[in-house]
């Protein structure tokens, strides 16, 4: 641990992963955050045909900052693109545990997602974002601030069981 973790924060991906594992890492957490790959759903997506094209979307994403807790709990500010813009991003915020002795995230949860943003934007409104749910657990205090959250909303919110986004009206 301590080659990986020498020249790195405790806020950084890197501090607790190798390159292979953090690409490992940051590839299931695209296949949770993405769209789905081509023929796939939200039932086989992590099958093991769609896993080429998730790899493929590693140079898109990136993990701005990453801490994991005592507890195990793995908190996270992704830089993730937007459609095919490639001036802007989005920062996802979020938070998951991994399963025993693996790479795979479990309990995942995005907590929010930023209006689409300059990176230097993402990084520092997302920042904000990820140091306040791990200091309070949620964000609860900030999900009207709009130009810091654009989901949930009363629109859209975060469905923990199916790992997507859904519908909130009529709910």
């Amino acid at each position: 641990m301590f080659i990986f973790s020498a020249c790195h924060s405790k806020d950084e991906a890197e501090y607790y992963f190798s390159d292979a594992e953090r690409d490992t890492l940051l590839t299931n957490v695209i296949t949770f955050v993405s769209e789905n790959a081509t023929y796939g759903n939200l039932d086989n997506r992590f099958q093991k045909k769609f896993r080429a094209e998730y790899v493929s979307r590693l140079p898109l994403y990136h993990f701005v900052k990453l801490t994991k807790m005592e507890n195990g709990e793995c908190y996270f500010l992704l830089s993730r693109p937007v459609a095919n813009l490639k001036s802007l991003r989005r920062g996802v915020v979020g938070k998951f545990r991994l399963k025993d002795g693996s790479l795979m995230p479990e309990n995942f949860e995005e907590v929010v997602n930023t209006p689409h943003f300059s990176e230097e934007l993402v990084v520092e409104r997302g920042t904000f974002l990820f140091q306040a749910l791990i200091k309070k657990g949620n964000l609860d205090e900030y999900l009207t601030m709009k130009h810091y959250v654009e989901w949930p909303d009363k629109y859209l919110k975060y469905d923990i069981k199916k790992n997507t986004w859904v519908s909130s009206l009529g709910l």
